[in-house]
């Protein structure tokens, strides 16, 4: 389905942190580069997969998702919002409180206001802590979330909505594809 995509994740580097096996990937890291081709075929199948009927923005988290937001937005012609990783103090600013597996942080949302309909995307999926986060503080705004995609799913995560992903992989010490959406 993702010919690009799947190559390129089952070529990826891994690296070990601990126990932990990490895979560095274009869309999950920018390392070495992100090509053109991958992040086409990626928007397409996005916009494939996610409801984008009369929404008013695609929403993404600061950094990695911001590549993959920036190219549907250019294709759908639909604003791309940025929840941020810097607070600015702007009127309506919301907190978003962001935990994972492995680390812990603030992010601020601008721009969004009660009402709005949005869609959410992300590079990938693996613990469902800073997207349930996001969640939250969208739905505290009062914020219409039409619809949650991923580009990689990783593992079984605990997310709080509903959501579609475009390949699910599975890391030992290399990548497998488990599943694709068609």
């Amino acid at each position: 389905m993702y010919p690009i995509l799947t190559k390129s994740l089952i070529t990826c580097p891994i690296v070990k942190k601990g126990e932990y096996n990490y895979f560095v990937h274009p869309i999950t890291d920018g390392v070495p580069d992100i090509h053109p081709d991958l992040l086409r075929e990626i928007a397409v199948g996005m916009i494939r997969l996610m409801n984008l009927e009369n929404v008013k923005y695609i929403v993404t988290a600061e950094a990695m998702g911001i590549p993959i937001g920036t190219v549907l937005s250019l294709m759908t012609d639909i604003p791309l919002n940025i929840i941020r990783k810097r607070k600015y103090g702007l009127p309506g600013e919301c907190d978003v409180c962001q935990v994972t597996g492995y680390s812990k942080g603030e992010m601020y949302i601008n721009g969004i206001n009660p009402g709005d309909r949005i869609v959410l995307i992300d590079d990938v999926i693996s613990t469902g802590g800073t997207m349930n986060g996001i969640i939250t503080a969208l739905q505290l705004i009062g914020a219409e979330i039409v619809d949650i995609g991923f580009v990689i799913k990783k593992g079984s995560p605990d997310l709080i909505l509903p959501y579609s992903y475009l390949v699910s992989i599975e890391v030992t010490d290399s990548v497998r594809i488990v599943d694709q959406t068609t």
